[in-house]
């Protein structure tokens, strides 16, 4: 096993190679990226590859995106500190640490009770505190509605969900992977300060899906 301090080279290594390289330049966003240590958020057996240019397994189906792609999406949402945000897919809570460093408050749903039990030991280790993790189907929303300056979607939908658009506050921002298993666009969504939405597509990903929970 790596030491702390070799697993530090490796993520400051990360961050030039597969972020700076690739065009993200937010300096918060790659403060953040240099910060959050990856390869506590994934199994012992797979903290060597944790900075790796790859998604990597989390169980139950899911994956921890890639490092770029974590970047990016965070970038993608203009955070300002005093932002609040929610996060659908918690996953590992690697995105979640994060976009904890970025703003003042993340609310993360995630449909896999494991998983979001395992995110809030993740995070505790970690030492993030400004996140509030509930476990539920995105496709219904954040339980205690409400609206969110920012939202960041951690898996594809077929079309952007209309109970997360409802959540966007006039002059937000969201950022989700849209499309099939085979085909997906990373979309941005915008709300304007009269409540008309626009969608920009960015690029080619691929996500694991959205799923609904089932009755």
């Amino acid at each position: 096993m790596p030491t702390e301090r070799e697993f530090e080279q490796l993520r400051l290594r990360m961050v030039e190679t597969q972020i700076v390289a690739r065009g993200v330049r937010d300096p918060r966003v790659l403060e953040a990226m240099r910060q959050v240590r990856r390869h506590e958020f994934v199994d012992g057996s797979l903290a060597r590859s944790a900075y790796a240019d790859q998604p990597l397994s989390i169980g139950h189906g899911q994956t921890i995106s890639q490092p770029y792609i974590v970047a990016w999406m965070s970038e993608l949402l203009a955070l300002e500190p005093g932002h609040e945000v929610l996060e659908v897919g918690t996953g590992c809570g690697y995105q979640s640490a994060v976009l904890a460093k970025l703003c003042r408050h993340v609310f993360s749903i995630e449909l896999v009770p494991e998983l979001s039990r395992q995110a809030a030991i993740n995070l505790q280790r970690a030492g993030v505190e400004n996140v509030t993790l509930r476990v539920g189907d995105a496709h219904a929303g954040w339980p205690d509605g409400g609206e969110f300056e920012r939202i960041l979607v951690a898996a594809a939908a077929i079309s952007v969900p209309q109970a997360l658009t409802r959540h966007l506050a006039p002059g937000g921002r969201m950022v989700l992977p849209v499309g099939t298993r085979g085909v997906q666009q990373m979309t941005l969504v915008t709300k304007d300060r009269h409540g008309r939405l626009e969608t920009q597509e960015l690029g080619p990903v691929a996500f694991v899906p959205l799923v609904p929970s089932t009755p």
